[in-house]
Formats: C-alpha cells, structure tokens, sequence
C-alpha cells in the first residue's frame, strides 16, 4: 500500500506545490483526518504537532522566519523531524521516507505484479524486462494498480489518491489515462492490463 502523507500545511502556494509532487511520487495525500488514518504528518504550525505528536510521525515544515529557537521547541514537543522553509522538494521527501524506515511503514523501492516491474529508485518500468516510458500520471496511476493487481480499485478510490480529485467529475480524465497506459504495457506484447469492469473502476489484471 502507499503511504499516507496528511498534509496539514495551510498556506496555499506549498500545500498545492506538495499536494501535487507528492501525490505524483505515488505517495497517498490526504488533507484531512476524516479521509483516512496517515502514516506521517507534515505540519505547517505547532498546534497541528500537538495534535499528533506520539500518535503518527510528524514533520514540521517551518516559516521563514523559524529560528534555532522555532526547532529546538518543536522537538520539545515531540515532533520527529524539522524542515525550514525555503526547502528542497527532494530533501523534504528523504527526510519522509527516514520517517517512514524509522516506523515501519516504508514503501518498497520494487514493486514486482506479474511481468510487470516498478522501480522507484530510478522510477523505470520494465514488462518481461522490456522498459516502458510513462509520464508522471500514468507511472502513479499503474503503481497505485500494482499494490494489489487484481483487486478492482473504484474511479472515485483512484481519482482521489492519484489526482486528488474528491469525486468524480472528472472521469475522463481517470479513463484517457488508463487507455494509455494499458496501450504502453500491451505494446510489449504481454497482457491484458488495465482492465476496466464497465461502471465500478480499473484493475491491473485479469482474475
């Protein structure tokens, strides 16, 4: 399964920049705690980390103006790891996976369904070791497939974890990415993949 991220930084411009990194890194984003339990939080401001601290790992991504003084008091209350702003998008998602090593709730860097091989070292695909291109959507949108092959996963389940979408108004959007992602894995001459059970969602594999 992937791993949650609750994002509980407010200010608009990084929670839109992260919401849409993150989730395009395959991770499942969350805004609020009514959508499901997260794995790690990253908090934007000290009243978020009281709220979790010694229940979920929390990261605080600090402001601008955060000091020694701003740090040293959020790990007095129990934050596990502390990212000042600005910040380097790839740092900050090194320091999540620490995290997440830390509590057991890493994400394998290999995911092996079938033929089919997700490296997200290096973020290749392979089919019977046959590489395959993707773009960012149809990478994140066959890993979040690949966690369970053959369950079939609901349009409203994928828009969400994959777009980030709350419902399903955009459909079009979910089918003409999983038309071309099914076009890229049959093109190796394997197959089916990305079966579409007419009115429920997608599923990796056939039963």
């Amino acid at each position: 399964m992937s791993a949650a991220v609750l994002l509980a930084v407010h200010e608009p411009t990084t929670h839109t920049f992260l919401e849409r990194h993150l989730t395009d890194d395959g991770f499942s984003v969350l805004s609020t705690a009514d959508e499901g339990r997260p794995h790690v939080v990253l908090a934007g401001a000290l009243d978020t980390l009281e709220a979790w601290s010694g229940d979920v790992p929390v990261i605080v991504v600090g402001d601008e103006q955060s000091d020694v003084r701003d740090r040293v008091r959020a790990f007095q209350r129990g934050c596990d790891d502390y990212v000042g702003r600005p910040f380097h998008y790839e740092e900050l998602v090194a320091r999540i996976h620490a995290v997440l090593r830390r509590t057991g709730h890493e994400r394998p860097l290999l995911v092996e369904a079938g033929p089919v091989r997700i490296d997200q070292a290096t973020r290749t695909v392979t089919v019977g070791g046959r590489r395959i291109v993707l773009s960012q959507k149809e990478y994140a949108l066959l890993l979040k497939l690949a966690e369970q092959p053959r369950r079939v996963f609901k349009k409203d389940e994928l828009l969400r974890d994959v777009w980030g979408f709350q419902s399903q108004g955009r459909t079009r959007t979910l089918d003409s990415h999983a038309s071309r992602l099914r076009r890229k894995l049959v093109a190796t001459g394997r197959g089916p993949f990305v079966v579409n059970v007419w009115g429920v969602g997608y599923r990796l594999f056939e039963t």
